[in-house]
């Protein structure tokens, strides 16, 4: 029995996977749209059946950009403006300028004068304005200070001042050891019952000493032969409040020494 079927009718049977032989016709092969089609459990496993249910290969993924940088060089950079750090040379040649010293309470009246301050007091401290000492919020701490001491009752209260001279001044300024020399001579003329000395920079130009300020506030000092006391600078204390109270004790050890030596 032969069936008489059409060119659509035979397609549909191969794809259902139904092979049909019509008589005299000589064995063909399945088109390759059929083998695609064809099941998995057929077990057909015909090379080019295999190549051609294998999804076509897709094409590298190009390189993406975002470590282009890491073998590209880098552009060179313009090295930014900084503040330039001095040598130790260079600050050793800006020094410092010693005013001479001058009397704060001018005006006092020696009769007025409370009994156990001496015959008198040098106060050596860097100053940022030397023609006014006592202005600005570090002046006015510092005329507290003396003023609880009541040495602002003392006509005889000076103040050496210490100022930072600029780089490259030609003002006279020296070193530490300049310094310390000028302020002996002044004791020498003065003839104070205390020098003070208030903060580490006027401590090493006073003392010629590269202690640290901890160590020189423990220790006795002389200056040609007068006893010296350093503390913190006013400025410092306005930036570090809770000092305060120790440079209170070393101001009140500085009262007790020269109470001490007045006492016969």
């Amino acid at each position: 029995m032969s069936l008489s079927l059409d060119a659509r009718q035979r397609a549909m049977l191969q794809e259902m996977g139904v092979t049909v032989w019509a008589p005299g016709e000589a064995t063909a092969a399945p088109p390759a749209t059929a083998s695609v089609a064809a099941p998995a459990a057929r077990g057909v496993h015909d090379g080019a059946v295999a190549t051609a249910v294998r999804p076509a290969p897709q094409a590298p993924a190009a390189p993406q950009p975002a470590q282009a940088n890491i073998s590209a060089p880098a552009a060179p950079r313009t090295p930014a403006a900084s503040t330039p750090v001095p040598s130790a040379a260079a600050a050793a040649a800006t020094g410092l300028s010693l005013h001479a010293p001058q009397a704060l309470y001018p005006t006092a009246d020696p009769a007025r004068t409370p009994a156990g301050l001496g015959s008198g007091w040098l106060i050596v401290a860097e100053i940022p304005h030397p023609a006014e000492p006592l202005s600005g919020d570090a002046g006015k701490l510092l005329d507290n200070m003396l003023s609880a001491m009541q040495l602002h009752r003392h006509p005889r209260v000076f103040l050496a001042a210490l100022q930072r001279a600029a780089p490259g001044g030609q003002d006279g300024s020296g070193s530490d050891a300049d310094v310390a020399g000028q302020l002996a001579e002044a004791v020498a003329t003065l003839r104070p019952a205390m020098v003070l000395v208030l903060g580490h920079v006027a401590a090493r130009a006073a003392l010629a000493s590269t202690e640290p300020l901890g160590r020189m506030r423990a220790g006795p000092h002389t200056l040609a032969g007068c006893p010296a006391v350093v503390t913190y600078d006013p400025a410092f204390l306005l930036r570090s409040q809770d000092n305060k109270a120790a440079a209170w004790a070393d101001l009140c050890r500085a009262l007790a020494t020269v109470r001490a030596a007045a006492t016969p």
